[in-house]
């Protein structure tokens, strides 16, 4: 018999409120994210030394800023020179990853997690989720909220108070709600004048 932890890793409705593994896993992840987000900002190493065992990988350089929430913390990657402004909320039942230098404002939320529109199947606790993967270079403004199987492209700008619904190509700025492609963003070159 398939667990409800693999269901959610294929994709398939799972039984996110009422199994027991993952509200045990959910609960441990609480408890590192109690004490994450009542540390004082001037224990930067406590705080990182907790975000390295919360978070499924990380690189060098990162810093998220409290308060922080996520449902279990090991779906969630993040590149070199991670950064996430307070108030970030990254619903991880599947995975979500960032690449190196993403910079996200505050109250951005990352949601893998989305219902059936069924009320019966859904006032059975059933959901599904699907990975989140940010690329590059990336900057997340303000108030954004990124929806379930959405990839943003290297090098893209999301505008905020946007609400991401669909894939963002690389190297363009995109905003609104739904968030849509405004216009390509030209890569800089060196200047030979100097």
């Amino acid at each position: 018999m398939i667990s409800e932890k693999m269901k959610a890793r294929e994709g398939l409705l799972y039984d996110a409120n009422y199994d027991k593994e993952l509200l045990s896993e959910r609960a441990a992840c609480a408890e590192l994210l109690f004490q994450l987000n009542h540390l004082p900002p001037s224990r930067e190493e406590e705080r990182k030394a907790l975000l390295r065992r919360l978070l499924g990988k990380t690189k060098g350089n990162l810093s998220i800023i409290s308060p922080f929430h996520c449902d279990y913390g090991y779906n969630i990657e993040v590149g070199e020179d991670f950064f996430m402004n307070a108030n970030g909320v990254i619903l991880d039942g599947a995975k979500v990853t960032f690449g190196d230098h993403v910079f996200i404002a505050p109250h951005c939320g990352f949601y893998t997690a989305g219902h059936p529109l069924d009320a019966k199947r859904r006032g059975q606790g059933l959901e599904y989720a699907y990975p989140i993967t940010v690329g590059n270079d990336v900057w997340i403004g303000a108030h954004v909220c990124v929806l379930p199987g959405v990839h943003i492209g290297d090098g893209s700008v999301i505008g905020a108070g946007s609400v991401v619904t669909k894939d963002i190509p690389p190297h363009v700025l995109a905003f609104g709600n739904p968030c849509r492609v405004i216009r390509e963003i030209p890569e800089e070159r060196p200047r030979t004048d100097l």
